[in-house]
């Protein structure tokens, strides 16, 4: 009995990767059926809550939660992935359309046009940056301008804010600042400014810590920070496609005070709601009273992670199937042609180099939509190192003498690689599968900023929320899977394993 198939892959591991890709397959239709609105978000607080009243208040709409920041959602919107977002107009004027400083909403309309973009329903509030210390560490700290007579002053900032033209670099120019900031994720700032570790973070107007951890907003007194009303970015053909949605999203308009959005904040941030739930309350016109989002286990075993786990399992298995495919082949080559090894083999290399974030920004205006695809081919991209490499190893460690008696024995060059070389290389092979599978659990939780899900929803909302329980409820199952992936690829290579003496089997 052979345990191959025609194309020389031991036929256990074809028909995995083919069920695994069929995996895939099903969960990326289901993501694309239907013609629904999409609605996007950022990842922090206060977008999530306006995503999600944006979705409850439209009806038949979908919320892409969190997926990153402003460049990636902005370039969702352009390529189509989602259909509108919540954003601020002196963000859309600095930031993406590089406008003067004091553009009109007439001025941004004017510069989205072109692109096919608009913006409308000024949702009432303004949520601006700004500098905050602490009230009891302050000292005679008032306005930003003061900032520049203490260099000492450690100022630990968001790293969009960092990078931003109407963040840290014009800031600092403005007021002639000599500090040199560290970059903090805005879910943990707070946290780092109360333990002393930082002086000054930066905030949003809105944040409902501020009056928690009792912060000293800096006065902007030579007036470098835009205004940031809230507005719906939205494509034009909208309004035409989703008639419905878009009057009921209309009720909206100047509905929203600052106060309303630091209580919902707070009901988020402090009270521990859900954004769904917050959404709701306000919508019907009076705060739902519940609980906190409960304990681990509680989170653990929630309503959505069967969804999770389904999404995750599919992008592994997609990712690392196709990976298989081409990696086998090429791990081939490099084995057979060593020069062009050395090129196939330094370019898989450096795919590894390039930080996951990045990539998937790169790639969603490659492939002009967010979702299960952009994550799918970064996976697909960090897979191929231990695959190619450890099929290239396997390879060249089998004995040369095996090879000049198979050609003795009038074996032609593929069926040598077939009946010889491949199975005496697939204990190797196999674990760079192994490899690639169990690393791209881990790297998949970053598909959830670019809207495809998967545990990373957990882990993602965790970090804005500064939510240890919504952490662990992500990792946790992700380290689950790992193992539970690390036992199936054992038992894979203890049913290939050669019985008796009869060497492998073929």
């Amino acid at each position: 009995m052979s345990f191959l198939s025609r194309s020389g892959i031991p036929a256990g591991v074809t028909w995995f990767v083919g069920l695994l890709f069929a995996l895939v397959l099903a969960g990326a239709c289901r993501a694309q059926g239907g013609d629904t609105l999409r609605v996007g978000s950022k990842r922090f607080t206060e977008s999530y809550i306006l995503g999600e009243l944006l979705t409850q208040a439209a009806g038949n709409a979908h919320h892409q939660a969190g997926l990153g920041n402003t460049a990636i959602v902005f370039e969702a919107l352009r390529a189509g992935s989602i259909d509108l977002y919540p954003d601020y107009t002196g963000t859309l004027a600095s930031e993406i359309l590089k406008l003067p400083p004091g553009a009109t909403l007439e001025q941004i309309n004017r510069a989205l046009a072109p692109m096919g973009l608009g913006t409308g329903i000024a949702l009432g509030f303004e949520n601006t940056y700004a500098l905050a210390v602490q009230e009891a560490r302050a000292g005679g700290l008032q306005r930003l301008s003061d900032l520049a007579r203490q260099p000492q002053l450690r100022l630990g900032l968001s790293h969009e804010f960092l990078g931003r033209a109407d963040g840290w670099p014009g800031l600092a120019r403005r007021y002639g600042l000599p500090q040199h900031p560290v970059g903090l994720d805005h879910g943990v700032a707070y946290e780092a400014l109360a333990a002393g570790q930082v002086d000054a973070i930066d905030i949003y107007s809105t944040d409902a810590k501020i009056r928690k951890y009792r912060l000293r907003v800096l006065e902007d007194d030579l007036h470098f920070f835009p205004r940031y009303d809230a507005v719906v970015v939205y494509r034009l053909d909208v309004p035409r496609r989703f008639p419905a949605a878009w009057h009921a999203l209309q009720s909206l308009a100047g509905r929203i005070s600052a106060a309303d959005m630091v209580a919902m904040n707070a009901a988020a941030e402090i009270d521990g709601q859900s954004f769904a739930a917050i959404a709701r309350g306000f919508l019907s016109g009076h705060a739902e009273q519940r609980a906190g989002r409960g304990g681990l286990v509680q989170a653990l075993l929630g309503p959505d992670t069967l969804r999770l786990t389904r999404r995750h399992v599919a992008l592994v298995a997609g990712a690392v199937g196709v990976a298989t495919l081409v990696g086998v082949p090429l791990g081939i080559v490099s084995a057979r042609r060593r020069r062009l090894g050395q090129g196939v083999l330094g370019m898989v290399s450096v795919l590894q180099t390039v930080p996951s974030l990045a990539l998937l920004a790169m790639l969603i205006p490659l492939l002009g939509r967010i979702g299960v695809w952009p994550a799918m081919v970064a996976l697909f991209l960090y897979a191929l190192l231990p695959i190619v490499r450890n099929t290239c190893t396997g390879l060249q460690q089998v004995p040369a003498g095996m090879r000049d008696a198979a050609r003795a024995l009038g074996l032609r060059d593929m069926q040598v690689l077939r009946y010889v070389e491949l199975p005496l290389a697939l204990p190797v092979v196999l674990a760079g599968v192994k490899t690639a599978a169990i690393i791209s659990v881990g790297t998949a939780t970053i598909a959830a900023f670019v809207g495809a899900g998967g545990y990373g929803e957990r882990i993602a909302t965790g970090l804005a929320l500064n939510d240890s329980v919504l952490l662990l409820a992500g990792a946790i199952p992700a380290a689950v899977l790992a193992l539970v992936v690390q036992a199936g690829f054992e038992a894979l290579e203890w049913a290939l394993r050669p019985r008796g003496r009869g060497g492998p089997p073929i």
